[in-house]
């Protein structure tokens, strides 16, 4: 009730008070998905924001993702042509990057991941085509299908997913 009386118009006209602009505040422990929503206007509305519970399991996911690409780096380095060595691991240490600020901002919190799980998501989709599309047929398909399908595919979904979440109450758009 405090944010309703202190966002309300001066009681008269004589009274002159700067507008001042605060968030929304939440109602409730923000455990759940839905969360109320107490706006300017005192209305309750429904947000699906992500809330300190549904950052952390992601957080971690796509944390430890981007830390198991880490030592695929050095396999790759060592085991490829310098050629293809160079194409696979720019590629597979930007997707490393972009997993671990995703990760790493879900976990501490920060609003600001939706730009790298953008990224994130682009990259693994972009990985996915291009080891089917080089793959030579037989056990080279078939391990490539299978990262497809068992990791490079759902993470994507994932980082696409939080990609176009809002990141916070404040950024959800406003029904009346």
């Amino acid at each position: 009730m405090t944010l309703l009386a202190y966002n309300s118009p001066a009681p008269h006209a004589s009274c002159h008070r700067p507008s001042i602009s605060t968030p929304p505040t939440r109602i409730g422990t923000g455990r759940r998905r839905q969360s109320k929503i107490l706006t300017h206007a005192g209305r309750r509305r429904q947000s699906r924001t992500l809330t300190d519970a549904g950052r952390r399991r992601p957080g971690k996911i796509l944390t430890g993702a981007g830390l198991a690409l880490l030592p695929w780096l050095g396999y790759l380095a060592g085991t490829l042509p310098p050629a293809e060595a160079a194409a696979w691991v720019t590629l597979d240490t930007l997707e490393a990057t972009a997993l671990l600020i995703t990760g790493t901002r879900l976990l501490r919190g920060a609003p600001r991941h939706r730009t790298p799980a953008a990224a994130a998501a682009l990259l693994l989709l972009t990985d996915a085509c291009l080891d089917l599309a080089t793959a030579t047929p037989g056990t080279e398909l078939t391990t490539a299908l299978a990262m497809a399908i068992g990791a490079e595919l759902p993470l994507a979904a994932l980082c696409a997913t939080l990609a176009a979440r809002p990141a916070h109450p404040a950024a959800a758009p406003h029904s009346h």
